[in-house]
């Protein structure tokens, strides 16, 4: 069976950090996984006959002392996640099926609420190791990963600096002080300490009524935008068979060249989530290539100053409106450098254009080393870097799609790519 290292690297300053891995396990016909204690024994559980099952064998790694590094092994896995808690050990539970209950940011209730802790994302197959740090969730502990080949080359994302949270933190009090729209209630605390910043859409999940009708006003002048004469036509490149299409809003929606596709008003709620009312998953798959640079954009807020989405988008335009994701901008500026998703289509770029995913990904991999707990102090930083200070974005090498036989382009798209190749939907 084929295994690569995973070499972690305890930055935090405490001796007292652990990890954990789980996923589907691609070479044992997509079982739950779970890696045991001693960093190289896998641990399939079976279903419980009732929710809330203890996990039956021990599976928090304990990293060495701050400073040291701890390497592990793995095998092929899917929708797989790195976690990292501090202090404490993280409770993972079962469900029939098997099923497991992650620790979860947006329950209260959940016995890992109050606790340090932190997770980046992964897939390795036959054909690639994928690998992303994720803040579309919350912000916390930083991590860092660099990806290195059979070959030596390296890729690295350095992730948040190690003051990186309380720098997130006090940015999205500052942004509430100029807008008074609730950016700081993203920020939670324990004992008056940051815990985590959470996103805006998990923060409308703690909270059903923040940001309600946040981004109305902009999505209005959008739909008046590109309602208004023949001169303000949107172009959307689902960057895919499709290529180019165009739209015009009339009666109230927004219509694309696709015979078919149409859009509402998205509210508040659908543009943090990405994923809910206008932009739900369709399984047309133009549309829901459409829907993805659609998200971005509205994410971003470049609708009013770009109709070539997203191949006429420029990084330094990002995040330029009043009315935008703080939460994303400021977790890029924040970022050593400017990478890692901070919404779901967070990875939507234009050709060739800089990388704001904060992946690595190769076909040879030999070893990923991930450092928890940042690496050096961040300059002073106010918005997102300019376009040449991040990595171009490109797609998966030496690998064509057993599918159609083209490249994917996208990163959160090459990862349902690659997962697919496994006969595996990601879950992550």
């Amino acid at each position: 069976m084929a295994t690569l290292n995973f070499a972690l690297k305890n930055n935090t300053g405490s001796n007292t950090v652990y990890a954990y891995i789980t996923g589907q396990a691609l070479d044992n016909n997509n079982a739950l996984f779970l890696l045991r204690s001693d960093g190289k024994t896998a641990y399939y559980p079976t279903s419980p006959p009732a929710t809330g099952a203890s996990l039956s064998e021990d599976c928090a790694i304990p990293l060495g002392a701050s400073g040291s590094t701890t390497t592990i092994t793995i095998p092929h896995l899917a929708g797989a996640r790195l976690w990292f808690s501090q202090d404490s050990k993280l409770t993972f539970l079962l469900n029939p099926g098997p099923a497991l209950v992650e620790p979860s940011v947006s329950n209260p209730s959940d016995p890992n609420y109050n606790l340090i802790w932190s997770f980046c994302e992964f897939t390795w197959n036959n054909y690639q190791l994928y690998a992303n740090l994720s803040y579309v969730d919350f912000v916390s502990m930083p991590i860092a990963m660099t990806l290195t080949n059979g070959a030596g080359a390296t890729q690295t994302v350095k992730g948040l600096p190690p003051n990186g949270l309380d720098l997130v933190c006090n940015a999205l009090k500052e942004q509430n002080n100029k807008d008074k729209a609730g950016w700081d209630q993203l920020v939670i605390q324990r004992n008056g300490v940051n815990l985590r910043a959470v996103s805006p859409n998990t923060g409308r999940t703690l909270k059903n009524s923040l940001f309600n009708n946040y981004y109305e006003g902009y999505v209005n002048e959008v739909w008046s935008h590109y309602a208004n004469s023949t001169n303000n036509t949107l172009t959307v490149n689902t960057q895919a068979d499709a290529g180019d299409t165009t739209a015009k809003v009339a009666s109230d929606i927004l219509s694309f060249s696709v015979p078919g596709i149409t859009y509402t008003k998205p509210s508040t709620g659908d543009i943090f989530s990405n994923s809910t009312g206008s932009f739900a998953v369709s399984g047309n798959g133009t549309k829901d290539a459409i829907t993805a640079r659609l998200a971005a954009a509205f994410n971003r807020s470049t609708l009013l100053i770009n109709s070539n989405q997203p191949n006429g988008e420029s990084v330094s335009n990002y995040y330029k409106n009043s009315v935008t994701n703080h939460y994303s901008r400021i977790c890029h500026s924040v970022n050593l450098d400017a990478r890692g998703y901070a919404f779901p289509y967070d990875d939507v770029a234009p050709n060739n254009g800089p990388d704001q995913s904060g992946s690595v990904f190769d076909g040879n991999p030999k070893l990923l080393t991930v450092t928890i707990g940042g690496g050096r102090s961040n300059p002073a930083k106010e918005s997102v870097v300019e376009d040449d200070a991040t990595p171009v974005q490109q797609p998966v090498e030496n690998e064509q799609s057993k599918e159609d036989g083209k490249k994917p382009s996208r990163f959160r798209e090459l990862r349902s790519f690659v997962d697919r190749l496994s006969h595996r939907k990601s879950n992550t």
